[in-house]
């Protein structure tokens, strides 16, 4: 599955969507996804709760292993994806659409971010 050109990457796998009125999506990329094997939990942050660009937000659990989730920003969360809390499998699916993760009003300009083809190289190891 190919990035979609128009969101940002970080190194941690996860991808953010450009702001509309001060709020990014967030999710993780397929690369992680496939990586991960088949998702069958996810801990995200509360609506409220304040992250960090870095820090630890949550968990993804797999049939394979458990991983952290990193915010790729810093802001708080407007909102969570209760579909994927109650079906893990669309992180697997759909993790550019109905796989997405949380909303995040920025606090600032994302940074250190990768466009599609900046992670695509990160991620082929090129």
């Amino acid at each position: 599955m190919s990035n979609p050109q128009q969101l940002r990457y970080s190194k941690e796998h996860e991808w953010l969507s450009d702001a509309e009125n001060g709020v990014s999506t967030v999710g993780i990329t397929s690369h992680a996804a496939d990586a991960l094997g088949d998702v069958v939990y996810v801990q995200l942050p509360e609506v409220g709760d304040t992250v960090s660009a870095g820090d630890t937000c949550g968990e993804l659990e797999s049939t394979k292993s458990v991983s952290d989730l990193y915010a790729p920003v810093t802001g708080e969360i407007t909102e969570v994806n209760q579909d994927v809390v109650d079906d893990p499998s669309l992180v697997n699916s759909a993790p550019f659409e109905g796989g997405w993760l949380f909303r995040v009003k920025l606090d600032g300009e994302p940074e250190g971010m990768l466009t599609a083809d900046e992670y695509a190289s990160f991620t082929s190891g090129s």
